[in-house]
C-alpha cells in the first residue's frame, strides 16, 4: 500500500447522505412550531396573494356547532376538506377556505339551560336578550377553542375572518331569506303533527332525531261497527298500536283494498276477560290467526268482506261516553300505507299524532265533510306532554288530573296505563303485550320524542310557484344536476325529497333568528316592504336581538302599529340558518363565489345540511347552492362499534396529536375508505405510524443525497435507461395523482405514492443507484443523472403529498431549501409529455421480472449464510425466452441486481437452479464473486489494485479518488 492510500479515510471520500432532517419525526413537538410559523408569516394571506386572478375553487364549509371540543368525526371532516382545498390550490386554482360555525339553536341553548338547572335558576325569569347574550358568549368561546384545534390539525383557512350564523350580518341575511320565502307565498301557518321533545319543549326536525330501542306497550283495540252493511252489524273492527296514549286522538281507521279481509267469530277463549265466544271481529285474513293467538282465543271464519263493504263502515269510538266525549263516528278510509305484515290489517289513525295519519285524514277531508264527519284535528297533548281538554276523561278535568305521556326527565308517564284501563272498563281491549322496537329520540337530550299536533310555521313543498314549478320539483331537478360522490348519495337525497312533508321552520325556543313576521287574527302574514326593510336594517346593526327588545313591535310596524298585527315570537329551525349560509358567505364575500363547487359532510347530512341548503336555495334561487356533494362515513372503534365514553373506546384527536402527531391522523384519513364508516384505535394508529416512518425515511434519504446536488439538468436523451424509466413512472403517477385528486379518491393516491416510495424507490431504484451516487466520480454521468432524477422525484413526491401531510412535507421542503417560503405556495410540477415511454416501461417490466428471480435466489443464499451481502455474489442467469433475454441488452445487469458480477446465457440451467413459477424460462445459479473486495465500494472485482497509486480499490474507485484530488 502506498503512502497515499494509507492517508485516505475512504468513508470521507464517499458522497454519503447528509441532512439535518431527523429520522425521528417528533411530530407532537414539531407541528406546533410549524403552525406558529405559518401564522407568523401570514401563510393564508400569501396563499391568497399568490392565487390572485386564478379560477376560484370553493368548498363551502358545513358549520359544526360551537358547543364543545372537536371529536374524531370533526377531525375526519376537516382533514378531508383541507386536503381537497390544498390539492386544488396546488393545481392552479384559488382555493379559499372559509371555516364556519353554527351558533344558534337548541344545542347551545341546552348547554346554558344545564348551567341554570345546576344553579337552580329559572330560565323563564331571565330577560330574553340577557339569556341570548349568554348563548352568544358561550358560542364565541367555543369558536376560539375549536379554531385552535382545527389549526393544530393543519387546517389552513381564514380563521381570522370565519363566518358564523350569529354574526349580525348573517342574522340579517337569514331573516332576509325567510322574508323572501314569505313574500313569495311559500310560508304559511299550519297545524300538523311534528316530532316534539317534551324535555326540551320544542319541535324537532328529522335531522335532530336519532333512533334507539325501547320496550313499548302494545294493544289490540275493538272498535264497534256503528253503521255499515247488515252482515257486519254487531261486529268489531280491531286495530293494533304501540302508542296506546294516542287512542283519545283516534279519528279514523285505515284499511287497504289490496288485501283480503274476513269476518271471524270467537269460538273459544282461555280467559274470562277480553274477547269472549260469540263476538264477531274483522281482520285481514293473513293476520287473523296470529291476532287470535295474542288474545288466547280461537276463531271460526264466517265470511269474506269486500273492500267496498269496509269503505261503507263507520265505527263508534271505543272510549265513547268517557268524560262526556268521543261521541263522533270513526270512518274507515282506504290507505296506501296499510300493510298486512304485522298487526291486524287495520291502522289506527290519529291525525294529531302521525304524519301518515295526518295525510290520510287530509286526503279525505271533502269526503268526510260530505258524510257529516267533522274534519277538525284536535290537540290532545300539550307541550309538556299532558293531555288537554281535547282528550276527555284524561285531561285537566279528569278526577285524578291530566294524564301525561312523557315527563320532564323523559320517562314514560301514566297516559298509557290510564288509557288501557279505560279500554278494559269498556270491554274494548282485545289483547295487550310488550314490544321492543326502534323509537325516535332527541339527539341532544337522548330522551324519547312524541308526535303531536301543534301550530307551526311551514314552507309548502307542493305549492305552484308561478313558473310551473314547486319547491319539491325544483329540488328534485337540482339533485339531477348535481354530482354526488359516492353516486349513491343522489338516490338517497332524492328519496328524502320525494317523500318529505312540508318543511316545518318554527321552534319554540329563545336563541336563534326569529321568524320575523307579523300576522293578523287569521294568520295572514303582513306583506310590507317598508316594515321588512326596517327589520333587516336593525338586524344588520344590532343583530336579531332587536326583535326581542322592548318596543320592537312598534318600531318595526311604524304607522301600522295601531293595526291588530301580532308579532311572531317563534325562532327559526337552526337548519334554516345553516341552509342559508351560502347567501352571506358565498354570495356576499368577494373572495368566494356562488354556487359552491363542493359541499362535503357526513352521510347523515343528506337529511341535514345538504337537505336544508338545497331547499332554501331552491325556494329562493331555483337551484342548489352547490355543484357537487361529497359524503363520508362515521368513525367507529377498531371493532366497528360506536364510540362512547362509557365504553372507553373513544379515540380523541387531541390525544392522537399529543402522542403521534396530526400528520399521523391525516395519514389514517388518507389511507381509509372514507365513503364507508372508518375504524380507528390504537392498533390502527400504530399501523399508520409504521407506514409514516418508512415514508419519512425515504424522504430523508433523498434529502441526504440531494445535499450533493448541484442542480444540473441532464437532457432526457442523455439519461441512462433506469433514469428514463423513473421519469416515466413520475409521468404515470402525475396522471394518477391529478385524476384522483379530482375524483376525491385520496386512498388511491396515498397507496400509490407509499408503494412507489417503498417498492420502487427504496427497494429498487435507490438501492441500485446507491453505489453510483456514493462512489462514482464527480464527473460521472450516471451519478449526475441520478441526482437530476432524484431531484425531480423529490419535488413531485413532496408537492403531491403536501395536501395530505402538510407538516412533514413543509419540513422536508424547507430542509431542502431553507430560503424557501413554503411548499404550500408551490404548484404540482409540470411533467413533460416526453417523459412517458411505454416501450421502455414494457422492456423494464421484463428486466424486473428476471431480477426478481435473481433476488429470490440470493435471499436463500443470505438466509443460509452462504453470503452476507449481494455484493459477494456473481450468479449465472439462464434465460430461455429470447424476448426476455433481449430486454437485458445494453444493460449492466450486475448493477441492476446489486451483485459484483453476473452471467447471462440462453440455457435451461441445471435442475437445482432457483426458479420462480411466475417467471417461467428463467433460472439462477448462485455463485460467489471472484476477485478482491474494494476497500471503498465493497464490490468484489478482479481489477482491485490495477491502479498502483490506489492498490486496495477498484479501477472505478481509483479514478474517482484521483478526480477528487486525493
Amino acid at each position: 500500500m502506498t503512502d497515499t492510500a494509507e492517508k485516505i479515510d475512504y468513508s470521507k471520500t464517499l458522497y454519503l447522505p447528509e441532512t439535518d432532517f431527523p429520522m425521528r419525526a417528533g411530530l407532537p413537538q414539531k407541528e406546533p412550531e410549524i403552525v406558529a410559523r405559518w401564522q407568523q408569516m401570514g401563510l393564508y394571506k400569501k396563499l391568497r396573494a399568490s392565487a390572485a386572478g386564478r379560477e376560484k375553487f370553493v368548498l363551502h364549509d358545513g358549520p359544526p356547532y360551537a358547543n364543545g371540543n372537536i371529536h374524531i368525526g370533526h377531525a375526519l371532516n376537516k382533514i378531508l376538506k383541507d386536503v381537497i382545498n390544498r390539492s386544488f390550490q396546488m393545481r392552479g386554482f384559488d382555493a379559499n377556505y372559509v371555516p364556519g360555525w353554527d351558533c344558534h339553536g337548541l344545542p347551545i341553548e341546552w348547554k346554558i339551560e344545564e348551567k341554570y338547572r345546576e344553579r337552580g335558576k329559572n330560565k323563564d325569569e331571565v330577560p330574553v336578550n340577557e339569556f341570548r347574550k349568554e348563548c352568544r358568549d358561550f358560542a364565541a368561546g367555543w369558536i376560539k377553542v375549536q379554531s385552535e384545534e382545527f389549526k393544530r390539525l393543519g387546517i389552513e383557512g381564514d380563521f381570522d375572518n370565519p363566518y358564523t350564523t350569529m354574526n349580525f350580518h348573517a342574522e340579517s341575511r337569514i331573516a332576509g331569506e325567510l322574508l323572501k320565502i314569505a313574500r313569495s307565498g311559500q310560508l304559511y301557518r299550519g297545524s300538523k303533527p311534528v316530532m316534539w321533545s317534551v324535555v326540551e319543549r320544542t319541535a324537532l326536525a328529522e335531522a335532530e332525531v336519532e333512533y334507539a330501542d325501547v320496550e313499548s306497550d302494545m294493544i289490540w283495540v275493538k272498535f264497534p261497527v256503528a253503521e255499515g252493511p247488515a252482515a257486519l252489524a254487531g261486529a268489531f273492527v280491531v286495530i293494533w298500536t304501540t302508542t296506546p296514549w294516542t287512542i283519545p286522538g283516534n279519528r279514523a281507521i285505515a284499511f287497504s283494498s289490496r288485501y283480503p279481509y274476513g269476518l271471524y267469530e270467537v269460538a273459544t277463549a282461555e280467559n274470562d276477560f277480553g274477547p269472549q265466544p260469540g263476538e264477531k271481529l274483522i281482520f285481514a285474513k293473513r293476520l287473523a290467526e296470529e291476532s287470535a293467538a295474542k288474545a288466547k282465543v280461537t276463531f271460526n271464519f264466517v265470511r269474506d268482506i269486500k273492500a267496498d263493504e269496509l269503505a261503507a263502515v263507520t265505527c263508534a269510538h271505543p272510549l265513547h261516553g268517557l268524560g262526556g266525549g268521543y261521541d263522533f263516528h270513526v270512518p274507515l278510509l282506504d290507505g296506501e300505507h296499510v300493510t298486512d305484515d304485522a298487526g291486524t290489517g287495520f291502522v289506527h289513525t290519529a291525525p294529531s299524532h302521525g304524519r301518515e295519519d295526518f295525510d290520510a285524514w287530509m286526503d279525505n277531508v271533502r269526503e268526510l265533510e260530505a258524510r257529516g264527519i267533522s274534519s277538525t284535528i284536535p290537540f290532545p297533548v300539550d307541550d309538556a306532554g299532558f293531555f288537554t281538554v281535547d282528550a276527555p276523561g284524561f285531561g285537566p278535568d279528569a278526577e285524578c288530573g291530566a294524564a301525561r305521556v312523557i315527563d320532564d326527565s323523559g320517562k314514560k308517564g301514566d297516559a298509557n296505563e290510564r288509557v288501557i284501563k279505560a279500554l278494559i272498563a269498556r270491554h274494548a281491549l282485545f289483547a295487550r303485550g310488550r314490544l321492543k322496537h326502534s323509537y325516535p329520540h332527541s339527539w341532544r337530550s337522548k330522551k324519547p320524542v312524541i308526535f303531536r299536533n301543534t301550530p307551526q310555521w311551514f314552507v309548502y313543498m307542493d305549492k305552484e310557484l308561478g313558473d310551473g314549478t314547486t319547491l319539491r320539483s325544483r329540488a328534485l331537478n337540482a339533485i339531477d344536476e348535481t354530482r354526488f360522490v359516492p353516486a349513491a348519495g343522489q338516490n338517497r337525497l332524492r328519496a328524502m325529497i320525494e317523500q318529505r312533508p312540508d318543511w316545518v321552520l318554527s321552534r319554540q325556543r329563545a336563541w336563534g333568528v326569529p321568524i320575523c313576521v307579523f300576522v293578523d287574527e287569521q294568520g295572514q302574514i303582513l306583506q310590507d316592504d317598508e316594515v321588512n326593510a326596517r327589520i333587516l336594517e336593525a338586524f344588520e346593526k344590532e343583530g336579531a336581538d332587536a326583535w326581542f327588545a322592548e318596543g320592537a313591535r312598534e318600531r318595526f310596524l311604524g304607522k301600522k302599529a295601531n293595526e291588530p298585527w301580532k308579532q311572531v315570537m317563534d325562532i327559526l329551525d337552526v337548519w334554516f340558518d345553516s341552509g342559508s349560509t351560502h347567501t352571506f358567505t358565498l354570495e356576499d364575500r368577494p373572495d368566494l363565489k356562488w354556487p359552491a363547487d363542493l359541499y362535503l359532510e357526513g352521510s347523515d347530512q343528506h337529511r341535514g345540511w345538504f337537505h336544508s341548503s338545497l331547499l332554501e336555495s331552491a325556494a329562493t334561487r331555483g337551484r342548489a347552492p352547490y355543484n357537487a356533494v361529497l359524503t363520508h362515513g362515521f368513525t367507529m372503534d377498531e371493532k366497528g362499534e360506536k364510540m362512547s365514553k362509557s365504553k372507553g373506546n373513544v379515540t380523541a384527536p387531541q390525544e392522537v396529536m399529543k402522542d403521534a402527531g396530526a400528520d399521523i391522523l391525516r395519514l389514517w384519513v388518507m389511507t381509509s375508505d372514507y365513503a364507508d364508516d372508518l375504524r380507528v384505535g390504537k392498533t390502527i394508529i400504530q399501523t399508520n405510524v409504521d407506514a409514516y416512518r418508512k415514508l419519512r425515511n425515504t424522504i430523508r434519504w433523498m434529502l441526504g443525497t440531494l445535499a450533493h446536488d448541484k442542480g444540473e439538468v441532464i437532457a432526457l436523451a442523455d439519461l441512462p435507461e433506469l433514469e428514463q424509466l423513473m421519469l416515466h413512472r413520475l409521468a404515470e403517477l402525475d396522471e394518477l395523482v391529478r385524476e384522483n385528486y379530482d375524483a376525491f379518491d385520496f386512498k388511491k393516491i396515498a397507496r400509490a405514492l407509499i408503494d412507489f416510495a417503498n417498492v420502487e424507490l427504496s427497494a429498487f431504484y435507490f438501492d441500485i443507484r446507491k453505489d453510483a451516487l456514493y462512489c462514482d466520480a464527480p464527473s460521472s454521468l450516471r451519478r449526475r443523472a441520478a441526482l437530476h432524477v432524484i431531484r425531480n422525484i423529490f419535488d413531485c413526491m413532496v408537492t403531491w403529498m403536501a395536501p395530505m401531510l402538510p407538516f412533514t412535507m413543509e419540513e422536508a421542503w424547507l430542509s431542502r431549501d431553507p430560503s424557501a417560503v413554503s411548499v404550500h405556495l408551490e404548484q404540482f410540477p409540470a411533467i413533460p409529455a416526453e417523459w412517458r415511454n411505454e416501450a421502455l416501461a414494457a422492456k423494464w417490466k421484463k428486466v424486473r421480472a428476471i431480477r426478481s428471480v435473481v433476488t429470490g435466489a440470493l435471499e436463500i443464499e443470505r438466509k443460509d449464510k452462504r453470503i452476507g451481502s449481494s455484493l459477494e455474489a456473481a450468479p449465472v442467469v439462464h434465460v430461455t425466452d429470447g424476448a426476455l433475454r433481449a430486454a437485458l441488452g445494453g444493460l449492466d445487469f450486475s448493477e441492476i441486481c446489486i451483485t459484483s458480477d453476473i452471467g447471462v446465457d440462453g440455457g435451461e440451467g441445471p435442475v437445482e437452479a432457483f426458479r420462480l413459477p411466475e417467471v417461467p424460462g428463467v433460472s439462477v445459479e448462485p455463485k460467489l464473486a471472484e476477485g478482491t473486495k474494494c476497500a471503498r465500494s465493497w464490490r468484489i472485482t478482479k481489477d482491485v489494485g490495477s491502479d498502483p497509486q490506489y492498490p486496495d480499490v477498484s479501477a472505478r474507485d481509483a479514478a474517482a479518488l484521483r478526480e477528487l484530488g486525493l
